[in-house]
This record gives structure tokens, sequence and C-alpha cells, in this order.
């Protein structure tokens, strides 16, 4: 499935499609889950796993796309206009925009993508609360940058979670290694209504 993710991400930047055509009937791939990034991918995989799903062996694909501006292209390629996948996805509020539109030139006849409120990790601290995040932070070695952190003076006044939210997209890499750490701290069934509710749909 690497491969094919690849394949798809040469594609959109204006690649030949065929490697792509041709290991979508390979594998065989039926739905694309489209999301903005990794740290989105890395907490649909993890939910998937504590759910003892494989979602490559029952043909999803899920594909970061580098932000939500690349749905149209993707959904084009990938939709009913092109490969003839199933799509769906998650992405930000801010973001609903960029995928009703994507869905519909790419000629998807329901808007099948679920909406987090704020953004995935917004959703994630909700569901788990301040404090066990704050536990995991210190956890994964993690406390004295989020200190240091807390001490800025942009960060003063801010609510705990606002705080939390803007620290976990702070250093590369961070957002998806919690992505993980967060949703397998979660209870097994007490996942976010839009992560819940996508996962549903994968069946």
């Amino acid at each position: 499935m690497e491969s094919f993710r690849e394949a798809v991400a040469a594609w959109a930047a204006g690649g030949p499609g065929d490697p792509a055509r041709e290991l979508a009937a390979r594998l065989p791939v039926r739905t694309a889950v489209l999301l903005e990034g990794p740290s989105d991918a890395a907490a649909v995989d993890a939910l998937a796993a504590s759910r003892n799903r494989d979602l490559e062996a029952e043909g999803v694909c899920v594909l970061p796309m580098g932000g939500a501006m690349s749905v149209g292209r993707f959904a084009g390629l990938l939709g009913p206009t092109g490969l003839g996948l199933r799509l769906t996805g998650l992405c930000d509020e801010a973001e609903r925009r960029y995928y009703a539109r994507g869905w519909e030139r790419a000629g998807v006849a329901e808007q099948g993508f679920f909406v987090c409120a704020a953004d995935l990790e917004d959703e994630l601290i909700r569901a788990l609360g301040v404090t066990r995040v704050e536990e995991l932070i210190r956890a994964e070695g993690d406390l004295r940058a989020l200190e240091t952190f807390l001490r800025q003076p942009a960060q003063q006044g801010r609510p705990p979670q606002q705080q939390l939210r803007r620290f976990l997209g702070t250093k590369k890499g961070r957002k998806i290694r919690y992505g993980h750490v967060l949703v397998e701290a979660l209870d097994p069934h007490r996942a976010p209504a839009p992560l819940e509710a996508l996962l549903a749909d994968l069946t």
C-alpha cells in the first residue's frame, strides 16, 4: 500500500498515472481516506489497530495529502472521474469548504467526510482531558519542553486545552508522534466522534 501512496502522490504532483492505476488493480484498493497530513494518518492507523483492524488488508488506503487545498486534485484522481475508488476523509472545520468543493468537482454524490470541531488534536485533548494529556507528555519525556513553552508570554492567559494543542504543533514530528500516543491512550469506546465515525464508515 505504501507503493500505491507514493504513486498517487507523484501522480498528484504531475507525474504519470499508470503506476497508480496498475497498483490499484493489483492490490486491490477499494477506498481512499483523504487526510490533511501525517498526524491525522497516525491517529487513524492507531485507532484501527486498537480495534484489531487491518485497513490495508481491507483495501483501504489512508492517504495524507500534504494539506487540505490538495483535496480537489486527489479526489479527482481517485474518485468517480479517476480510479473509481470510494472516497472518505477527515478534516478540520476551517478546511471543510475545500473538501466539499473537492467532492463536488470529483462527482462524488454524497459528502462522505468527517469534520473535527477545530482540529483532530483538539478533539483528542477534549476526549482525554487536560490532566491525562499532561501525564502522557510527561511519560513521553517532553515535560521540560512543555514547561518552557508555557512560560512564553504568548501562552499566558490561554486556556490549558489551547496551550496543549499549540504545544503539539511546535516541533516537527511531534504531532505525528502524539497522534499515536493520544489515540492509544483513549478509552476503547470513547474516541472523538469524527474519528469514530470515520472508522465506522470504513466497513
